[in-house]
């Protein structure tokens, strides 16, 4: 991957039942089809969905054949995998997502035999006034207690139902029963995997409807693997300035992907160095984004792969961006916020795994 450049990625339209037209007609996602759309996955390698590079030099080349021949230009130095590590998706729940999970990383080895579970972070682009995302078990709630109200379809009765508003983030370990929708929009980032158990008595792909064995089985296994710990909520995230006009928001960060939110006005560009590799997801007007010599033109709801290899990134405003990334947590996010200032009690609401180096 010697001379590293911006890279589009071919993405992944799929058409499922809760879906609607709200990441063409809203977000200005352009070559989607006509039908309702429930995500488009903008960075993926999962198995059967992966990524082809869709410009330059390497055009044609699968995602993971890049990690296997140039894991540290790509990912960043010191790294290796089987795999890229993260996936991102806009998600367009007009209608409700099925009361779901996914397995954490030992019960996804244990159960399910995949290399890894999956955590996940939603972050909110639009919402409908009153909108709701079910999120983790009410405190107190039994076993026993849980999977009678799951049988029931009875969800309020034993899983927290929080407000979902713009610009707030949901943190969601691996486990966490979740579902949200209708009349919400979504960029999700998340481990990369497939992996999930879910409650309903329908398919998502088609709203087709399960048997009752086949319910029952789902049900034994989703049990199997609920963490009812973990209790997220939504946070507004934390605000550093970046430059004259430039404002970087941290949105979430874990062991598995930080997510920040960059806007810039038209007094300076936006400007970001980074060590490793950067899913750069474009949600306001058009832009031009400059890396070294290399000149693209990212379009509305348009994603670009930042090799780690390139460092840094420019990008002249009016821009409002997000950047995911695999962190070194205390490098890229622990010191920049301590630097300005916040307390390690609000680093920490960002997601898990920020408490060291704050205190």
């Amino acid at each position: 991957m010697s001379g590293a450049y911006p890279l589009r990625l071919t993405f992944t339209a799929r058409p499922l039942v809760f879906g609607g037209r709200a990441i063409a007609e809203r977000l200005g996602k352009s070559d989607l089809p006509d039908w309702s759309i429930g995500e488009t996955w903008e960075c993926s390698d999962v198995q059967g969905s992966a990524a082809e590079v869709a410009n330059g030099p390497l055009a044609g080349r699968p995602l993971r054949a890049l990690v296997a021949d140039r894991p540290e230009e790509l990912m960043g130095e010191g790294w290796s995998g089987e795999q890229f590590p993260l996936l991102t998706k806009f998600i367009d729940a007009r209608g409700a997502l099925p009361v779901h999970l996914h397995a954490d990383d030992e019960t996804a080895r244990r159960l399910e035999g995949e290399r890894n579970g999956k955590t996940e972070a939603w972050h909110i682009l639009d919402a409908a006034p009153g909108a709701t995302a079910l999120c983790g078990v009410k405190a107190g709630v039994t076993e026993d207690e849980l999977r009678a109200a799951l049988e029931a379809q009875d969800f309020d009765r034993v899983l927290r139902r929080l407000p979902v508003r713009p610009g707030e983030t949901f943190y969601v370990p691996g486990g966490t029963p979740h579902s949200f929708g209708p009349d919400t929009l979504v960029y999700e980032i998340e481990q990369t995997s497939d992996i999930q158990q879910h409650v309903m008595h329908w398919n998502m792909e088609d709203g087709s409807t399960i048997g009752d064995d086949q319910f029952a089985a789902n049900l034994d296994m989703f049990m199997r693997e609920v963490k009812p710990g973990p209790s997220p909520d939504p946070v507004p995230g934390l605000k550093i300035a970046a430059g004259d006009g430039v404002e970087r928001l941290f949105l979430c960060a874990g062991p598995y992907f930080a997510l920040e939110r960059w806007r810039a006005g038209t007094a300076e560009p936006l400007r970001r160095r980074f060590a490793t590799a950067q899913i750069l997801s474009n949600v306001g007007a058009p832009v031009t984004v400059r890396a070294g010599e290399h000149r693209e033109r990212l379009g509305r709801a348009e994603t670009l792969l930042l090799p780690a290899a390139l460092g840094d990134v420019e990008i002249a405003g009016p821009a409002d961006v997000l950047f995911g990334y695999l962190p070194d947590l205390r490098r890229d996010v622990v010191a920049p916020l301590v630097q300005a200032g916040y307390a390690p009690r609000l680093i920490e609401t960002l997601g898990e795994n920020l408490d060291g180096g704050t205190r």
